[in-house]
């Protein structure tokens, strides 16, 4: 960090403020009567109005404004002088103000004299753009000829400055700088491939006492009690600030955030899937005195994540990896294990998780060269440990592009998680009967929000080149089949039938008999499996050369009771020759389409600021059997001041459940109002959100 070296050790109390008499009657002596901290115009030039209304918010790098009113006489340059004390914990530093123009690119201050009051000058101070980031006291050494008297001026904190160049996460397009620092709302993507689900998550920003529980995680860290002086130093460095919080949004390792749970038992705690936005779960650890909030799965921890980081000024933005792998010996192979009926195993430490989600901050990387610089994948979910913690990243999104697996942080890890190709067996008693390698399975979309839009932006490309160059596969073992089979699966909602096919083409000039075993399991997103609800087994015919198209329904009243909260159906066919005993597995995963909840607005979706408006919010059961203590939650930032709860205790199949809500918008701009469904007999959450326009008059 470049300004290490001009950093200081407090030996005494740096707050106190004290006076050294000369010959002067201290009546004619110059003395600071009152400070102007100028906060609404410094907050709007720093980019940091709403954070807090009440302290000064700053971001390095960039010139803030005070006004200093003087007693007894007007401030002369010539006999007076001002010397600035910036105190961070133990450690502070010195810079004197001056009356030249031009503003320093470290720690610097500049009067301006000719203020409104003959006896005030306005002061410009400016923060290094590599000072470390977190609460300041700011005093000041006022020196008079033979008088010296020293002040508090004020407390504030220091953030990272994406509009400055010369700070290392500075983003250059404003629109960039709008979706990744400064938005409050964000969309989060799970489901499949084929059926990709937007969830909102309110990011809370701007809610009171948000920024200051960001700022504990860094003071509750093992890195600042190991080390508080060279955790303070190290801040300035948003590599190692970002690897402080991940660290700290899990609770393996330390006092963390959240507690993660994928058994499907919250006992104790909160579904990750009720969870709605970071204020909630933030607040909650702080008024435990920082004790890990139960519970959190991967788009929560990255959702909270995301929070942190742009609180602190690093753009950042919500990741989702399709087909996401998890490669526990690191030979990048994924090995899944059926049997000849079609079943999946639990053999394999190994794992493919429908989704993974994690964050990418912007940064530049100087410890590996510029060509590194821009996107890092930094993963708060706990999987392996990186450097003693559990913790992933920042990787560069460009060195798993470029195959650079050596670099730090974690590259070859993440690399996996979008590389590693699919090694499928049929197995039975033991005995391999069938293999075959999937080198485009993993990773097959990778999404976030677009900027200033709410649909999604594939940015698969960034991580991979073109299909079909991968040059990492260590597998040579494949079968050669003489059987085409494929998969083709109908977007299925709920309450609907599952509807597929399967094609099965025959390369040789024989006529064949075949053997067709159908499978469906539930899952989990984290490749859990749990019982078979469907199966079937037909005896087919094919003619030489021919090609034969088999389509097949799987009753939804068969899968109701057997799906998991994330309605997720592992579905598998086996295709098997009686004379050769030539075997052929497809497999694929698919998500049932939730039902939705209605939103309808009586004055419409542009609302005006600080007038009531009506909601109604509306739902259906689309399943065959009764849904039990159906709550509906209604919430919105900015909308609604509280979380407006109903309850219907038996909602009938086709039935409709309604209730009107008042909302009374007190910010302008674009809102969220989301709804959730939880059930007694469910374990499904139903959850919609509709966007409104909010304006003044």
């Amino acid at each position: 960090m470049a300004t290490t070296s001009a950093w200081r050790r407090e030996r005494a109390s740096a707050s106190s403020s004290t006076a050294t008499l000369g010959t002067w009657p201290p009546w004619t002596c110059l003395s600071l009567g009152h400070v102007n901290l100028e906060l609404w115009e410094n907050l709007e030039a720093h980019h940091t109005q709403g954070l807090a209304s009440r302290e000064l918010v700053l971001r390095r790098g960039q010139p803030f404004k005070l006004t200093l009113l003087f007693k007894h006489r007007t401030f002369n340059p010539h006999n007076d002088s001002l010397h600035f004390k910036a105190v961070m914990g133990d450690l502070f530093i010195e810079f004197p103000a001056t009356i030249s123009k031009g503003l320093c690119p470290e720690w610097g201050a500049q009067v301006q004299l000719g203020g409104v009051h003959p006896q005030s000058v306005t002061v410009l101070i400016t923060s290094s753009p590599q000072a470390p980031v977190g609460t300041y006291s700011l005093q000041l050494c006022l020196l008079a000829l033979n008088w010296q008297q020293n002040y508090a001026v004020a407390n504030f904190t220091l953030l990272c400055n994406p509009w400055c160049q010369l700070d290392a996460v500075h983003i250059p397009f404003e629109d960039q700088r709008k979706e990744y620092v400064k938005n409050d709302f964000g969309l989060l993507y799970m489901g499949t491939p084929h059926n990709v689900i937007s969830r909102p998550w309110a990011f809370s920003l701007y809610e009171r006492g948000i920024l200051e529980i960001c700022l504990d995680i860094l003071q509750v860290s093992p890195h600042h009690g190991r080390d508080r002086q060279k955790d303070y130093l190290y801040r300035a460095d948003p590599v190692y600030l970002s690897r402080v919080v991940c660290a700290m949004i899990n609770c393996e390792d330390d006092r963390g955030v959240l507690r993660g749970n994928w058994s499907g038992n919250f006992e104790g705690g909160v579904r990750p899937s009720e969870w709605t936005g970071s204020a909630d779960i933030l607040k909650r650890w702080a008024g435990s005195r920082f004790k890990p909030v139960q519970f959190g799965q991967c788009w929560v921890y990255a959702a909270v994540m995301c929070t942190v980081m742009r609180i602190l000024g690093v753009p950042t933005r919500v990741v989702t990896n399709f087909n996401s792998a998890h490669d526990t010996n690191g030979n990048l192979i994924i090995e899944e294990f059926y049997t000849e009926a079609g079943e999946k195993l639990n053999l394999s430490n190994d794992s493919i998780w429908n989704f993974h989600v994690w964050v990418e901050c912007w940064m530049t990387r100087p410890d590996l060269g510029t060509q590194f610089g821009g996107w890092q994948v930094l993963d708060p979910t706990p999987q392996e440990k990186s450097g003693g913690l559990y913790c992933c990243g920042p990787c560069p999104v460009a060195a798993i592009r470029q195959r650079r697996v050596d670099l730090a942080f974690d590259a070859r890890f993440v690399y996996a998680e979008v590389n590693a190709d699919v090694l499928r067996v049929v197995m039975a008693n033991g005995r391999v009967l069938d293999q075959s390698l999937d080198t485009e399975h993993v990773g097959s979309r990778i999404y976030t929000k677009s900027i200033g839009t709410d649909k999604p932006q594939d940015i698969t490309c960034a991580y991979k080149s073109q299909q079909g160059t991968k040059q990492h596969s260590k597998c040579n073992q494949r079968c050669k089949h003489s059987l085409d089979v494929s998969l083709s699966i109908d977007m299925a909602a709920a309450g609907e039938d599952i509807t597929f096919s399967v094609t099965i083409a025959n390369k040789e000039g024989l006529p064949r008999v075949l053997r067709e075993h159908a499978n469906a399991q539930a899952k989990a997103y984290n490749h859990g499996f749990m019982t078979t609800f469907w199966e079937l087994h037909n005896r087919l015919q094919i003619a030489p050369r021919g090609v034969l198209t088999i389509r097949h329904h799987i009753p939804h009243s068969q899968m109701e009771l057997a799906l998991g909260a994330d309605a997720l159906v592992n579905l598998a066919v086996v295709i098997e020759d009686e004379r050769t005993w030539e075997r052929a597995l497809v497999s694929e995963e698919l998500n049932i389409t939730s039902p939705e909840i209605s939103f309808q607005v009586a004055d419409g979706d542009d609302l005006v600021q600080n007038k009531d408006h009506t909601v109604l919010v509306a739902f259906t059961n689309p399943f065959s059997t009764p849904l039990c203590s159906a709550m509906l939650t209604v919430e919105g930032f900015g909308l609604i001041e509280q979380k407006v709860q109903s309850i219907v205790y038996l909602l009938q199949p086709g039935k409709t459940m309604e209730e009107t809500v008042t909302i009374t918008p007190k910010e302008v701009g674009t809102k969220i109002l989301q709804a959730s469904l939880v059930f007694k007999n469910s374990p499904a959450v139903i959850r919609s959100f509709h966007v409104v326009s909010v304006s003044t008059l």
